[in-house]
């Protein structure tokens, strides 16, 4: 049996630390029930996280510091952040109320939970002497040393449980994502080979009115060689027969500048002009 070591008595510095962590860490947590963003909530409980790392290194639990500060601050909080950043969560969100009563059932909840923690630590100090760690650390040589030898001794099997099942959500998750495919990935050649042999028109089709003289989106557009391209009206309007019928003179108009004359028009009629002379 391991007697208890003598505990020397807690300096200035170490009261200053604690008040001064504690207090950040009490203001982290309130801030992150009381901010309306997401992403500043979250960067409060990575503030809360940091003070009580530094906690944890000042009670003689420097592996458990570190352990919060990379684990939990550094990957967890930041992978939150960031994902919050990049989806774009809306203060709104958290606003709508899905569950009747919901908020009222979660304070309650919450207070009855901090009654039962405040209780259990106030019976547990009950008669307890404060020994701290010294006396912990010093059986294995050290505070990391007496971590390892607890996780491959006493708890492996709880150990070896957690690490499987954290092996089989990350396999999961991979399984989940990938995407078996049939057949092979179609590139930019053959999507393009595949476009002009289909007999489809490979490019865009002009808009609706293009070189009728109108831009009302019932008037088809017009082919350079004058042709009226029927599917740049809308199928709902030609299924109404919304469909207005285009001018022959446009249609004249449109085949002379497709062979590359040009033509002056007004509402009585048109006149071509070849090489800036009127024919």
């Amino acid at each position: 049996m391991i007697s208890a070591a003598p505990v020397a008595a807690p300096s200035m510095g170490a009261d200053i630390l604690f008040w001064v962590c504690a207090v950040f860490a009490v203001l982290g947590a309130i801030g992150m029930i009381t901010f309306r963003k997401a992403v500043h909530s979250a960067l409060s409980v990575a503030f809360t996280m940091v003070n009580l790392a530094v906690l944890y290194v000042a009670m003689s639990a420097p592996f458990l510091g570190m352990v919060q500060v990379i684990v939990y601050t550094g990957a967890v909080m930041m992978l939150f952040v960031f994902v919050m950043m990049i989806v774009g969560v809306d203060a709104s969100d958290s606003l709508v109320e899905t569950i009747r009563g919901q908020r009222w059932a979660a304070l309650v909840l919450a207070v009855a939970f901090c009654a039962l923690l405040i209780g259990a630590i106030v019976n547990g100090q009950q008669g307890a002497e404060s020994v701290g760690l010294d006396a912990a650390n010093s059986v294995d040589g050290g505070n990391v040393q007496g971590i390892a030898h607890l996780i491959f001794t006493r708890y492996i099997v709880a150990f070896e449980v957690t690490s499987a099942l954290l092996i089989t959500a990350a396999l999961g998750a991979m399984m989940l994502t990938h995407r078996e495919r049939h057949s092979p990935k179609v590139g930019q050649e053959i999507r393009s080979r595949l476009r002009f042999s289909s007999g489809v028109h490979p490019g865009n089709l002009p808009a609706a009115g293009s070189y009728s003289r109108h831009n009302a989106v019932d008037t088809p557009a017009l082919l350079p060689d004058g042709t009226p391209v029927a599917e740049s009206v809308p199928g709902s309007l030609m299924a109404r027969g919304s469909e207005r019928a285009v001018n022959i003179t446009n249609e004249q108009e449109t085949r002379i500048i497709s062979e590359g004359d040009s033509v002056i028009s007004d509402d009585q009629g048109f006149e071509q002009l070849r090489g800036g002379e009127n024919e």
